[in-house]
């Protein structure tokens, strides 16, 4: 099992249950209700038997499972055991409330998921994309904005968990969301049956050559719709193609520039394993020529891609930013609720 997973501690996962002083029937009602609460795609079942064998290590928890876990007992993944913590991790981070629902923890949690935003690229200014964050966040309490606005756009391969960070910045700022996947696949399934292939291919020639490109027109439309009100706004799909290609990037920073408004990409990074366990636990019809041929697939991306543009990065190996976005949210709901 170590093997498969480096650091699994199953032990440390039951010391942090005993701590708490729960049996394995309330853990998994606490478990429930948490994820529940923090509107967790898949609400595990949560029952004794599969926290004992999670404990006893016969069976690795599922990625809906660690960031309940890691909620219930406001803990990191390396704290409960669930892997071995990254260089430089800082993994003694609590968030214990206390009977002063203002004392700022829920400050201190924000902060330090949207600090997991780093330069990609030396011209990039990472500290001023995480103040516009934060200071729209806090604005959306006492109004006013005093940036310009911005259109971010939030790439990554598939599973890399771009989708899940860019909508941790619209619960923070109140920026509209525009993510390609359920703004698009409607018209990309029908176009895709109507020249004749399958509806869930995302990977050969039909789709790249008369496909892809609408895909993005649409995505694109709906963003300009926005930027021409002037309305800060998040973008999430791969932009693989669109953020290496120099021309394009221009092209969109000169027409955002005329009309006043700035441009921040962010590259979400991740590890090959993480992103096939968040591909699977999705199970997206889309997706299953990735999983069928994950190796071939893996031949395709190159862990290393960066945009060719000034850029920022969020490090999401083994899912350590949204596991810290999860613990932000949660911290913001018992304040704000």
């Amino acid at each position: 099992m170590g093997k498969d997973h480096p650091g699994w501690r199953p032990d440390l996962l039951r010391a942090q249950r005993e701590a708490h002083g729960l049996t394995l029937e309330k853990a998994g009602e606490r478990l429930r209700e948490v994820a529940a609460e923090a509107k967790l795609k898949g609400i595990p079942a949560a029952n004794p038997q599969t926290l004992w064998q999670h404990e006893q290590g016969e069976v690795y928890p599922g990625p809906h499972y660690r960031r309940a876990y890691c909620l219930l007992y406001r803990a990191t993944d390396p704290e409960l055991g669930f892997r071995a913590a990254l260089p430089g991790e800082d993994t003694q981070f609590r968030l214990t409330p206390a009977s002063d629902d203002r004392n700022g923890t829920h400050v201190i949690a924000v902060e330090r998921a949207i600090h997991r935003i780093a330069p990609g690229s030396n011209e990039a200014d990472h500290m001023q994309v995480q103040q516009r964050i934060l200071d729209a966040w806090k604005r959306r309490h006492t109004g006013g904005d005093p940036h310009r606005p911005v259109v971010v756009l939030v790439g990554g391969y598939a599973g890399s968990g771009k989708t899940e960070f860019a909508r941790f910045l619209t619960q923070l700022t109140g920026w509209p969301l525009l993510d390609k996947d359920p703004l698009t696949r409607p018209l990309v399934e029908r176009l895709l049956v109507s020249l004749g292939g399958d509806p869930n291919d995302r990977h050969t020639d039909l789709y790249r050559d008369q496909v892809r490109h609408v895909e993005y027109d649409c995505l694109m439309q709906a963003a300009w719709a926005n930027i021409h009100c002037r309305i800060s706004t998040v973008l999430t799909a791969p932009f693989i193609a669109e953020m290496t290609n120099a021309d394009w990037m221009q092209r969109l920073t000169n027409r955002c520039e005329a009309l006043g408004v700035d441009v921040a990409p962010i590259w979400v990074q991740c590890d090959p394993e993480s992103m096939r366990e968040y591909i699977t636990f999705r199970s997206a019809a889309r997706d299953a020529w990735k999983l069928q041929r994950w190796d071939e697939y893996l031949q395709t991306i190159d862990a290393d891609l960066r945009p060719v543009v000034p850029h920022l990065v969020v490090d999401n190996r083994l899912g350590t930013a949204i596991s810290l976005a999860d613990q932000a949210r949660h911290a913001i709901r018992e304040v704000y609720a």
